[in-house]
């Protein structure tokens, strides 16, 4: 099954921003489209603003003039829904209710041919539930643009219970030929990206929820240490607290209130102030004109040590090994059976965050994990309050040599970018076992549609396929809520590593 031929008509049914970027984008890639809105008026609106926006791709040199106006003459706002009959696809880009859609596609049923493909642009509800209402379910698939359409490349080809392969292969066909990125999934709660995405914001609001760092701090962290083009919460303010929130709500109930995707307190109790990020002036941050951003915490100066004990290595942090050197730091290695640590003069311990906490220990401090420890900028580092101001002067010292700030933050089990990251890759590799997607489109939607610096996956390999468990099971045996409970699915894939070739 091939894409749709350029000939063939679109439609889009729905003109807010969504709508009219989808429209933009089947128009750009050469296809006659149909506009339409139930609100009067809406259609035209819709089609002079994306006219307008052409006139500014041309003016950018992205579009010529001639492909601008031959765009234009195919595009045909229209009043009615009969208006869309012999079209080829419809996308629909309606309010998020259920009740609304079934309504919108049940009619369109009555209007196109029984060959047009119907698709809905659905982020938060069954594709499954909104075909069942049709009589001909077969042909209807989930088509998840991220907005905004023209830019972003990603689409989510979602299939229904009921949806047709020929079905899904078209859309999947047709979405490339638009110049988009592609990936298939099965229909479950948030798709990919917005379930696999949960904890990202999850983990960010636990630790502030404990008073374990400030947003700013916290920001910070996934951003220069981890890699993250946003942190959370920049990111749920520019995406609207409101919006962000719901999805978690949508996730959360779909899965029968499974603990892992409980929806944060901190972020409700913004919701019902009505700081719902940008769109309001304030949300976690104060976005009014002339407000100060907050910075994140940053240590003062510290002297570095003149020596380092490695024990056994750092596992996925050895990279550190040659920027001490490199920094003029001498790295003493000594053998020690289970041993994975930096000792420092003082007798203070450098660990990499594993899940505990550091009040297990003595003169523990644990350091956080590093997208590229040589290219972080930033560095937490967590301590006990029993953990001596030695340890932790000698620790931030070490880490400024190195080039990097510190930002030091509470005892907080997994730190921020190791739990976040293990908790992504535990909902990953779940939702590869149970058939929603593949592991490259996994890791490609997750590049794509949310901006992270590696896939699910690709983080995984780097790190090694046990090391996301292991730390888990330490978060999950220190708060057994079920919150960081690592799935069966986890369980498997590390012992089904490639190495593993022993059998009982």
């Amino acid at each position: 099954m091939t894409a749709l031929d350029l000939s063939s008509p679109v439609a889009v049914v729905g003109t807010g921003t969504m709508g009219q970027g989808i429209a933009q984008v089947a128009l750009v890639a050469g296809h006659p489209v149909r506009l339409y809105d139930a609100a009067p008026g809406r259609a035209r609106e819709a089609a002079a603003a994306i006219g307008a926006r052409l006139d500014r791709l041309v003016e950018k040199e992205r579009l010529t003039a001639a492909d601008r106006d031959a765009a234009r003459a195919r595009l045909l706002p229209v009043e009615e829904l009969t208006g869309l009959a012999g079209c080829a696809l419809v996308v629909e880009a309606v309010l998020e209710r259920l009740d609304i859609k079934q309504e919108l596609f049940r009619a369109l049923e009555d209007v196109v041919p029984d060959d047009c493909l119907l698709a809905t642009n659905t982020s938060s509800l069954s594709v499954t539930a909104i075909g069942g209402a049709l009589r001909l379910p077969g042909r209807f698939v989930g088509l998840h643009f991220f907005n905004p359409a023209p830019l972003l490349p990603l689409v989510e080809v979602v299939s229904g219970s009921a949806t047709d392969v020929t079905s899904a292969t078209r859309a999947y066909e047709t979405a490339r030929a638009w110049g988009k990125t592609p990936v298939a999934c099965a229909d479950t709660p948030g798709f990919i990206v917005n379930r696999v995405a949960r904890p990202f914001y999850a983990e960010a609001f636990a630790v502030y929820e404990s008073q374990g760092a400030d947003p700013a701090t916290i920001d910070a962290v996934l951003r220069e240490s981890g890699g993250f083009r946003m942190g959370p919460f920049e990111l749920t303010d520019l995406i609207g607290q409101d919006v962000n929130e719901s999805v978690t709500h949508s996730v959360w109930r779909s899965f029968f209130q499974d603990a892992r995707f409980t929806p944060s307190l901190a972020q409700r109790r913004l919701v019902e102030s009505g700081r719902l990020g940008r769109k309001t002036g304030r949300g976690w941050y104060d976005h009014a004109d002339g407000a100060e951003r907050p910075e994140p915490h940053t240590a003062d100066p510290a002297e570095p040590p003149a020596y380092v004990i490695a024990e056994g290595g750092l596992g996925p942090a050895s990279e550190l090994l040659a920027l001490i050197r490199e920094a003029g730091v001498e790295v003493r290695e000594r053998d020690e059976d289970g041993g994975t640590r930096l000792v420092l003069p003082g007798g203070g311990k450098l660990v990499l965050a594993d899940g505990r906490t550091t009040a297990e220990f003595r003169d523990v401090v644990h350091f956080d994990l590093a997208l590229d420890y040589r290219g972080a900028t930033r560095i937490a580092l967590s301590h006990a309050r029993h953990t001596s101001p030695a340890a932790v002067a000698e620790a931030t010292g070490l880490f400024q040599a190195l080039g990097k700030k510190v930002s030091v933050i509470g005892d907080v089990p997994g730190m921020i970018v190791a739990r976040t990251v293990a908790r992504i890759v535990d909902l990953a590799v779940e939702a590869v076992a149970r058939g929603v997607a593949t592991e490259d489109d996994v890791d490609t939607a997750m590049r794509l549609g949310v901006n992270y610096p590696l896939g699910p996956f690709e983080w995984s390999r780097r790190l090694g396929r046990g090391w996301a468990g292991e730390l888990l099971d330490e978060l999950h045996g220190i708060d057994p809520s079920g919150r960081c409970a690592p799935s069966l699915a986890l369980h498997q894939y590390a012992c089904a590593a490639d190495e593993r070739e022993d059998t009982p």
